[in-house]
């Protein structure tokens, strides 16, 4: 049984996000779709001593393009995010295992469209922090039909899906008895009873970005996203 997952880019996204990828063979970026304000595609939440607090890549105010077309007005708000994770987390204790990296992605690249710095991440945080083993894909690489529902039905056919992990948020919307008919099996990812990890700044947030998560535990992140589950 082949298991898939497809999802927008987020920019370093929660621990679910990662979770979802860890539970799939193939994770499938859907940035094609339609560009979404005040959402996850170009910010998230970190722990400050003022409590929880966005960092938000600024994108311009136009809602008529796709997430791949999205370009980056400047480079500026590079440093600036690198200066702000820097200040809330170098007491972490895992902060240095990780710095170098961080650095280069904020401090030694140039990004020219959102969508790349999303996908860089979130490959090389899957790959090389978490272990992550799944194949990655851009649904630019699979003919697809359709809108909305039918094109995803169609895109998870063309990848030979016949199973389909979607996040819970999409049942509002999602008609199950169509992936049936299609021979799809559909699953719902269940993001509840991740375990708390110590965290600076106190009282404990979930649904943070990944980067809380590294720089608290470091090599054990695994540990407080699926491993717990064994």
């Amino acid at each position: 049984m082949k298991k898939v997952a497809v999802l927008q880019s987020n920019y370093i996204p929660w621990k679910g996000y990662f979770d979802l990828i860890h539970d799939v063979d193939l994770f499938i970026f859907y940035d094609e779709v339609q560009y979404t304000k005040n959402d996850w595609r170009n910010r998230n939440k970190i722990k400050t001593p003022r409590g929880v607090e966005w960092i938000t890549i600024p994108v311009g105010t136009n809602l008529n393009r796709r997430i791949i077309d999205v370009k980056l007005l400047d480079d500026k708000w590079q440093r600036s995010h690198w200066d702000k994770i820097k200040v809330n987390y170098y007491k972490a204790p895992f902060f240095k295992i990780f710095k170098d990296f961080f650095e280069y992605v904020y401090l030694g690249k140039k990004w020219e469209y959102l969508y790349e710095i999303n996908r860089y991440l979130i490959i090389e945080i899957s790959r090389r922090f978490l272990g992550i083993k799944t194949e990655f894909a851009d649904s630019k690489d699979f003919k697809s039909e359709g809108v909305r529902q039918e094109k995803l039905i169609s895109l998870l056919k063309s990848a030979g899906a016949d199973y389909y992990l979607s996040g819970p948020s999409a049942k509002e919307y999602i008609n199950e008895k169509a992936f049936y008919d299609a021979g799809i099996k559909l699953a719902w990812k269940d993001y509840s009873n991740y375990p708390k990890y110590k965290q600076l700044y106190g009282e404990y947030e979930s649904k943070v970005s990944i980067i809380d998560l590294l720089f608290n535990t470091g090599k054990e992140a695994a540990k407080y996203i699926w491993d717990y589950k064994k």
